[in-house]
């Protein structure tokens, strides 16, 4: 690797293509279940990564056609053009979920003014700091809101392995347990790809909080038996009206809860909520490949000829939410509907 501004490390790389495989590979070793304790310095690394990857991203495309000065030209970094190109195919990866067009919109900005790679990196450590704090005042918030002796349930991964800091959902998990309330947590193992088996929880079993896995089929057993106290997950696109997508069979979750009078808070950074969006049904949902529920690890267990409807989000109205909670307060669902977010905005 050569050195580049600021003395973060740059990949050298002969496609864009290689350079993402590279970190989502190096985040994929990192953020695992089996890889035990994850050192400070390890996360320094990815997100010296990550902070680089816009810039490399389009460098090595612009290197890549130039023959054998290609990967010297990739390392230089890209210009202004191939990196406004690079922010706007990354922040049109993920048609669902609003943070990263978020971040890659302030990046834009930067860019815009005038700004250098060093400014680039330096805008996103401040995305960052800024996350990490948001996570903590989440966790602050919606800890408030967990009694004593309480069985919660969540949905997919929330915590810290897919935020800066301490998490949004599990952060407020995290924070309840801190303050000795004596939980216990239900986690939806999550289909097809099992965000809640995988990490969640392994994020407990680190942090010491009592947990059970189960799946998404079994939650109507749960409720009806008065198993679970309170609900709380994540969101990825929350709309002005309250409206949120989140991992698909949240919605399911939500409309269980209501039967049974059963508490239920997304819990999501203001970078989330998005005030373009007049509501869920505006909301694009990804659909994802078929082979992600024909079978998983090259086993296969449905037929090849069978067709698949697998989206990765679902929407749950703010009919549902009992309250969200946001680094900017706790609203309910009556403020929701009423404009609170709007007027934040």
């Amino acid at each position: 690797m050569s050195p580049a501004p600021g003395g973060l490390p740059v990949l050298s790389t002969a496609s864009a293509r290689e350079t993402l495989k590279t970190v989502a590979h190096l985040l994929q070793r990192t953020f695992t279940p089996r890889s035990g304790t994850l050192s400070s310095a390890t996360r320094k690394r990815a997100r010296q990564f990550v902070h680089w990857t816009i810039i490399e991203y389009l460098g090595a495309l612009r290197g890549a056609s130039s023959g054998p000065g290609g990967t010297a030209a990739a390392e230089r970094g890209a210009d202004r053009s191939a990196l406004h190109l690079a922010i706007e195919g990354l922040r049109r990866a993920r048609p669902t979920a609003v943070n990263l067009a978020w971040a890659m919109d302030r990046l834009r900005a930067v860019l815009d003014a005038g700004g250098s790679s060093a400014d680039l990196i330096r805008e996103a450590e401040a995305i960052h700091d800024e996350d990490v704090a948001a996570c903590e005042r989440m966790g602050d918030l919606g800890a408030d809101l967990v009694h004593a002796g309480e069985q919660l349930l969540t949905h997919c991964n929330a915590g810290a392995l897919a935020t800066a800091g301490i998490g949004s959902a599990l952060g407020v998990i995290h924070r309840a347990h801190a303050r000795g309330r004596g939980i216990h947590v239900w986690v939806n193992e999550t289909r097809p790809l099992l965000q809640g088996a995988r990490l969640t929880a392994w994020e407990l079993g680190r942090l010491g909080v009592p947990h059970t896995i189960v799946t998404e089929g079994m939650d109507g057993a749960l409720f009806r038996a008065g198993k679970v106290s309170r609900v709380i997950v994540g969101a990825d696109r929350v709309a002005r009206n309250g409206d949120f997508a989140n991992k698909v069979g949240t919605y399911t979750v939500a409309v269980i809860a209501r039967a049974h009078g059963v508490p239920f808070h997304p819990v999501a950074p203001w970078s989330t909520v998005d005030l373009q969006c007049p509501s869920g049904d505006a909301i694009p949902i990804e659909q994802r490949a078929p082979e992600e529920v024909h079978g998983a690890r090259g086993v296969r267990w449905a037929p090849a000829s069978a067709r698949v409807f697998n989206p990765a989000f679902d929407v749950t109205p703010v009919s549902l939410v009992t309250s969200l909670v946001t680094e900017r307060g706790v609203f309910d669902g009556e403020q929701l509907a009423a404009g609170a977010l709007t007027r934040l905005g």
